[in-house]
Order: C-alpha cells, then sequence, then structure tokens
C-alpha cells in the first residue's frame, strides 16, 4: 500500500472514531463547539505526521496520533469548561513541529536546533494576539496542582474530578517505558531538550503570559511520538532486548496494583459516593493487567526467539486499541 493510502486510512479511522465519541452527544452541542472534534482529529492527524520523522512502522505511527489526538488532555480541552478554541492551539502543536522534524539536512542540519525552539514562540504569540482580540481560551491561573497527576495513573476515573487530565491511557505506558530506553540508547536529546522545556513552562512561566496548562501540549506530544516508537519497539524486539519488554511490562503491574489500592481506597467515601470511582480504578486496574499479560506473551517469545509478527502486531495493538477505545469514551461521557 502507498504511504498516501496509509495516510488516507489513519485520518478516515480518526473521523470515524471521533464520529462514534461524539455521536451521544450531538443533540446538546452548540455550534461553535462542532470546533472541538475537528481539532481532536487535526491534532491526531498532525502528531501522526509528524511521527514519521522517527517511528517507522504504520502501526506504531498510527497509535502516535491517537494517543495524542484522543489523549485524555486533548478531550479534556475540548470538552472541559474551557472556550472552545481552547484545543485549537493544541491541535495546531504538532504542526508547528514539522519544519524542526523534517528540515534542512546535511551541513545545514544544525538548523533544526533553533527551528525547534520557533514552535514555543509561535505558540506564545498567537495566545497574545488572542489577548489583543479580546479572546481568552484558557485562564492563565490554571496550573497543574499535584492531585491532578493522578489522572497519569487512571485518567478515567479523574475525568469528572481532576481541574487537568494529564498522561496517556494505561497499556501505552508499556510503550513510554520501551521508546524512552529507545531515545536514549539512539542519543537523541534534543527530544530530552524539547520536554523538559515545556515541562518547565507549564510548571514555573510567569513571563509571556501563555496559559501554563498549553504547554504540556509540547511533551506530550513527543511522549505520544516516543510511545509510538516503543510500541513498535515491543512487537519488534528480540532476544537481547528481553528484558526491557519485561521490564516495561513490570510497570504495568506495578501500576494496576497502585490501581487496586486507590480503587478500595474509593470504597471508604461517606455513603457510598466513591462507587463509580471504585469501578473506574478497577477497570483500570484491569486494563492494566490486560497489558501486562500482553506485553508478558511478547517477553516469551522474544525469549524463545520465536518471531511469529503476526501474533505480536494482532496482541499488542488489539491490547492498546482496547485500551483507548474504552478510556476515550468514558472521558468523553464526563467531561460534555
Amino acid at each position: 500500500m502507498t504511504k498516501v493510502g496509509k495516510d488516507a486510512i489513519a485520518g478516515s479511522i480518526y473521523v470515524v472514531f471521533c464520529a462514534y465519541l461524539f455521536h451521544p452527544h450531538l443533540a446538546t452541542l452548540e455550534t461553535a463547539q462542532y470546533l472541538i472534534p475537528f481539532n481532536i482529529c487535526f491534532g491526531a492527524f498532525g502528531a501522526y505526521v509528524l511521527s514519521k520523522r522517527w517511528v517507522a512502522g504504520f502501526g506504531g505511527r498510527f497509535f502516535a496520533g491517537t494517543i495524542y489526538g484522543f489523549g485524555p488532555f486533548m478531550l479534556f480541552l475540548g470538552g472541559s469548561a474551557f472556550h472552545e478554541t481552547a484545543g485549537s492551539f493544541a491541535a495546531i502543536v504538532p504542526w508547528l513541529f514539522l519544519l524542526a522534524a523534517f528540515g534542512p539536512k546535511g551541513k545545514f542540519q544544525w538548523t533544526r536546533i533553533p527551528l525547534g525552539i520557533v514552535p514555543f514562540v509561535i505558540l506564545a504569540a498567537m495566545f497574545k494576539l488572542a489577548g489583543l482580540l479580546g479572546l481568552y481560551p484558557i485562564p492563565t491561573q490554571i496550573a497543574i496542582r499535584p492531585e491532578d497527576l493522578a489522572s497519569i495513573l487512571a485518567p478515567a476515573a479523574l475525568a469528572s474530578r481532576a481541574d487537568l487530565l494529564v498522561g496517556f491511557y494505561h497499556i501505552p505506558l508499556a510503550g513510554l517505558v520501551i521508546g524512552l530506553a529507545m531515545l536514549a540508547a539512539s542519543r537523541r536529546y534534543s527530544i530530552f531538550a524539547v520536554i523538559f522545556l515545556g515541562i518547565v513552562l507549564s510548571i514555573f512561566d510567569s513571563f509571556t503570559g501563555t496559559p501554563r496548562i498549553i504547554w504540556l501540549s509540547i511533551p506530550l506530544l513527543c511522549c505520544s511520538a516516543v510511545i509510538g516508537e516503543g510500541i513498535e519497539g515491543i512487537i519488534h524486539c528480540g532476544y537481547s532486548d528481553r528484558k526491557w519488554v519485561l521490564a516495561s511490562a513490570i510497570v504495568l503491574l506495578i501500576c494496576g496494583i497502585t490501581a487496586l489500592l486507590f480503587g478500595t481506597k474509593a470504597t471508604h467515601v461517606f455513603a457510598g459516593l466513591g462507587a463509580r470511582h471504585t469501578r473506574l480504578f478497577i477497570e483500570a486496574a484491569q486494563m492494566y493487567m490486560l497489558g501486562a499479560i500482553a506485553v508478558g506473551v511478547v517477553f516469551f517469545l522474544a525469549k524463545g526467539k520465536s518471531r511469529l509478527m503476526w501474533l505480536r502486531v494482532a496482541i499488542i495493538c488489539s491490547a492498546v486499541g482496547v485500551d483507548i477505545f474504552l478510556g476515550a469514551g468514558h472521558i468523553i461521557d464526563s467531561v460534555m
């Protein structure tokens, strides 16, 4: 299949999935709110295109786009009390990095460093311009709270309670572990620098006038591409990579146990008010266990020096797909 054909398939799936998520809420959407599903698809496809720079396989690129565009952060921006255009700023971020990712090569490759700073400048300038036009899509005082970090563990469980959803879904964390290891091994320090700068600005920014939480879109975008690369790494891992695959499975097990502990704590809320959150935490734990099993199967295949690539693709892609499908549905129903 041609590259254009694969791109068309990815874009079509994004649109169909977005239509499925928003179909139950169409009757309540105002005209301006139709911008929300557009932002989600636009951001997802932008992350898909950007990930081509580092992710070789179609599956990894597709999930990189899905995890960014349909991730907890983007869905929360669209369905929260923010202005309808709030998600537009996050959706355009992947497109801003295309020039730095696919820019000059050879003796002019050094220009990619300043080009990597340009998206930060453009994003700040966009909010300055919005302010001059009297548009304030995101309050500047909103910041990440320590309790919001719990949404990294179980985003669906905290979608109706957290002021901000950060992180990804459950099983993709295994891809993040592998992807970061691959990133470090290949010495792609520039990506680590972009992630670090985005996190620092989201915590301490007080001089640009840009809402701090929008800076999170940059490290989340980078990590989505890293997850896509990590998913490809899990699928194609060999005998020498088995320890990293086992480590990622252990991370999922630890997260699953932690989610169960949070769910147990939620059962003690007065008058059974925490019953719904208990159920969602248990579902999160189940997803972590499903991911640990899926990655564990790949580990034993790698340990036995058995390729069976079709089986690896089916197991990992099915597990990640189910996780995103259910998680995105829970978040949309909670925030819309």
